[in-house]
């Protein structure tokens, strides 16, 4: 029995997909940690005025290519009937899908990262950090289930609260596609 190339090839990207991000995320677990400083409380580093003056910018940067990656490959996409079972290229767009919310969950970390440095918009994101947390399972529900609303709905959802908490603080999030380099390289 003859296999397709194009299973062949599907295979081997879902592969070296699970492989990088089981790696990514073991590495990220086992850490080293200085055992010399392990014991001293660390001063809390107070924002330069530089990266006041840039937070809100590496913020708007940061949630626009969030908000970006999840239009485009995840919204887009189910308004579109892709992630639909029997649909003809479900499964890439499935893959895709992971590869963004797992983007868009990295984008989040670092917009909330970012917005620390300004006091208005830290205040605006605190009650969100919890929604931005419970991001970090979802790509996996998009290959265990068969219907994805709840999840594609959950990425919206935070996606537009942090918008919401942006512009109120100030910082305008405009959606921005990133690359798909940028999708590989940061999940």
């Amino acid at each position: 029995m003859l296999v397709p190339i194009r299973r062949l090839a599907l295979v081997f990207a879902l592969c070296c997909v699970l492989v990088v991000a089981t790696t990514a995320y073991a590495d990220s677990r086992s850490a080293p940690r200085d055992t010399r400083t392990a014991f001293q409380p660390s001063p809390s580093p107070s924002p330069t005025e530089e990266e006041r003056r840039l937070a809100k910018t590496r913020f708007a940067v940061d949630a626009g290519l969030a908000a970006g990656a999840t239009y485009e490959w995840i919204v887009k996409p189910f308004k579109a009937g892709k992630f639909t079972k029997g649909h003809h290229g479900r499964t890439m767009a499935l893959v895709k899908a992971s590869l963004a919310g797992a983007f868009a969950y990295n984008r989040l970390k670092a917009a909330v990262a970012d917005a620390e440095a300004d006091p208005a918009l830290s205040k605006a994101l605190a009650p969100l950090t919890a929604g931005i947390e419970g991001l970090k399972d979802l790509p996996h529900e998009f290959h265990k289930s068969d219907s994805p609303d709840a999840t594609v709905k959950s990425y919206q959802d935070v996606i537009d609260k942090v918008k919401d908490a942006g512009a109120s603080a100030g910082a305008q999030v405009q959606n921005q596609v990133p690359s798909p380099q940028q999708l590989m390289s940061s999940s």
